[in-house]
């Protein structure tokens, strides 16, 4: 019987950047399905944190080297990639220089909310989606971790759904007590626009705002995870409305074999 497969795209990931509770299920939540004898292929930004010596990153240039289109501009996409010895698993790292050099993850020094977040948001969601793409390698489960890969769900539903890797793909959000209270700026909805993309799909978009991100993200996925024990009351009530499956809150422990059935359970469309 052939292996399922899961994309893990995460915000953040251990040890590459410190610990928190999703940097900590990016680390191990992958290798634990993996063990489940799932196949796996994991994603996040190469944020300048992220110290590319000591981690022994390196670029994959099969991977590397196309441009991606965010408001009329081009950027250049490099793909790396990083090992987790003991986990016997693959990090895929997206890097843009314009986007992913400075030393913070989403404030700078000040505690200022960065003006691109939103640009960074889209070529993060593209980036991966186009490498999975070149990778020709199909998802049974993508497994969303964290507001910054939030536009994935919309993609894949939209832009990309008529790409046989992804036409059979359920996605999967887990939520995290992770809101923010900054907005991007009004002409998000553009930045987002590409061919596949219709104007009532980018409806959410417009207030621009972590709960109208999360809300697009619920829209376009298939099932919930709870991250953490306590979520934004908003986002939970329009998960529960939604009437898709969802996976309540299962500790930071032991909670490898109830995902692991969940996404049995999603897969089979049960």
């Amino acid at each position: 019987m052939e292996k399922k497969r899961v994309l893990y795209v995460a915000q953040e990931i251990m040890p590459y950047l410190p610990e928190s509770p999703i940097s900590k299920i990016g680390r191990y939540l992958p290798q634990k399905i993996q063990e489940r004898g799932k196949e796996i292929r994991v994603f996040m930004p190469r944020y300048g944190l992220v110290n590319e010596r000591r981690n022994q990153l390196h670029e994959v240039i099969r991977l590397s080297g196309m441009n991606l289109i965010i408001d009329e501009i081009d950027y250049p996409l490099i793909i790396k990639v990083a090992s987790i010895q003991q986990a016997r698993m693959q990090v895929y790292f997206i890097e843009n220089e314009d986007y992913f050099q400075r030393k913070f993850l989403f404030h700078d020094a000040d505690g200022k909310f960065f003006d691109d977040n939103d640009e960074r948001a889209v070529f993060f969601a593209k980036g991966v989606l186009e490498t999975v793409k070149k990778l020709g390698w199909a998802p049974d489960i993508v497994h969303i971790h964290g507001w910054f890969t939030s536009l994935v769900p919309l993609f894949m539903k939209t832009a990309y759904k008529d790409n046989p890797l992804f036409s059979d793909s359920k996605i999967i959000v887990s939520l995290y007590d992770e809101a923010f209270t900054e907005k991007f700026k009004k002409d998000f909805p553009e930045k987002i626009k590409m061919s596949g993309i219709k104007d009532d799909d980018l409806k959410y978009y417009k207030d621009a705002d972590y709960v109208s991100l999360m809300q697009g993200a619920i829209d376009f996925s298939d099932a919930f995870i709870m991250g953490s024990e306590k979520i934004d009351g908003k986002i939970l009530d329009m998960v529960k409305t939604s009437g898709k499956p969802l996976l309540d809150y299962q500790g930071e422990e032991e909670y490898f074999d109830a995902f692991n059935e969940f996404y049995d359970k999603i897969i089979e469309g049960d």
